[in-house]
């Protein structure tokens, strides 16, 4: 890998073109990085800022290695990956950053729940369907913790696609039959009575060492994170719980760059992982203007295996809410200055508006959490139309 003093920038490749990348452009920027894009189309949201695009998808041996050469660290905005594909970069000595081996815990929930099991750490009650006794299974794990019981896609779920919640055998079936029609690997969990919903975000060099920001309380609509509330409103030992399993799950993955750990915290006081993701991440962006060090900035020094910043929030309390599209179809750019007069920062991803879409998300800052959220909340509905 190159190094500051070799003559030439830092390139950092990033598979993927969505928000995240865009809102890892600046930090690249600031630290003198150079950052190149595998994106889907010129019209994606990063490529419509980052000069440097590859066009192609990451399922394209000679797209994906056209990307990659010259990089000093291949990295991901999306797990939507061919973990063959990355496994004969990295055997030809490209750094990929996170490796395959810890992608697969993003890409296949069925790993991640046998893996994390495998260590110890906290899960739903799970097990992997059989699609030839899938049915039979289902009903044992709801004759032990209740319906409804959580189907999940084992592959190519997000933001509450790809997880149902059937209320009984009926229903249950299908769903079932419908992924046995698709090809779909699925697994049921016993459903968690939640009391908060929560995340952890790691930053981890390839040694070893990371970095925690603090806790974060998220709020999710139709499966989707809406609100992101900084300090998250739980008792200390809580949130230091949450930070030594984050930790853990980082270094069970084998993570290098930022990791997120999403948490239920169960009505008896248990914190249980949710899922995983092997990249910057929603749960995140409260980071860019609420912490010392963004996780963006971070995940760029990690992967590139520098320093890793200070996690530290900037003010007491620090509040992110998504702008989702209205239903008007108006695009939230003609919006701009209710939302600005609320004293918040705004990020717009260029987008093409439409009803729900992830449009953007502002960050307000502010000594009150509750005022904080109010005037995030304001800003975000005015966008949003």
């Amino acid at each position: 890998m190159g190094d500051v003093g070799s003559g030439g920038p830092l390139t950092v490749g990033m598979v993927g073109a969505g928000q995240l990348a865009r809102m890892t452009a600046p930090a690249a920027i600031a630290l003198g990085v150079r950052l190149r894009l595998l994106a889907a189309s010129p019209e994606d949201a990063a490529a419509l800022v980052v000069p440097d695009v590859v066009i192609g998808q990451p399922g394209d041996r000679d797209a994906l290695t056209r990307f990659a050469a010259g990089t000093d660290a291949v990295t991901f905005d999306h797990e939507l990956v061919d973990l063959e594909l990355l496994e004969e970069l990295a055997s030809a000595g490209q750094a990929v950053r996170p490796s395959p081996g810890a992608l697969l815990f993003a890409v296949d929930k069925r790993h991640q729940r046998s893996m994390l099991s495998t260590f110890g750490l906290p899960v739903p009650a799970w097990r992997p369907l059989d699609p030839a006794t899938a049915a039979a299974e289902v009903n044992e794990l709801a004759g032990e913790h209740g319906w409804p019981v959580v189907l999940k896609a084992a592959r190519g779920g997000y933001d509450g696609r790809g997880v149902w919640a059937p209320e009984g055998p009926a229903a249950a079936g299908r769903v079932l039959a419908a992924a046995a029609e698709r090809g779909t690997p699925m697994l049921a969990e016993a459903r968690v009575p939640i009391e908060r919903e929560l995340a952890v975000l790691v930053a981890r060099r390839p040694g070893g060492e990371a970095v925690v920001w603090p806790l974060v309380e998220t709020v999710q609509r139709d499966g989707i994170c809406v609100e992101l509330l900084v300090p998250a409103r739980v008792p200390p030992d809580v949130a230091t719980a949450a930070e030594t399993l984050g930790r853990a799950v980082a270094d069970v993955v084998g993570a290098v760059g930022v990791l997120a750990v999403e948490l239920f915290l169960d009505t008896d006081g248990k914190l249980l992982v949710n899922e995983v993701a092997t990249r910057p991440h929603n749960s995140g962006h409260w980071t860019i203007e609420g912490s010392r060090t963004s996780q963006f900035a971070n995940h760029l020094r990690a992967v590139l295996d520098l320093p890793l910043g200070p996690t530290g929030a900037v003010a007491p309390a620090v509040v992110t809410v998504n702008v989702l599209g209205g239903s008007d179809g108006r695009d939230p750019r003609a919006r701009l200055a209710p939302a600005l007069a609320e004293g918040v920062e705004v990020h717009l991803y260029g987008k093409s508006p439409r009803p729900g879409r992830k449009l953007g998300h502002v960050t307000a800052r502010g000594d009150d959490l509750e005022e904080t959220r109010a005037r995030a909340r304001r800003a975000a509905a005015a966008l949003s139309g």
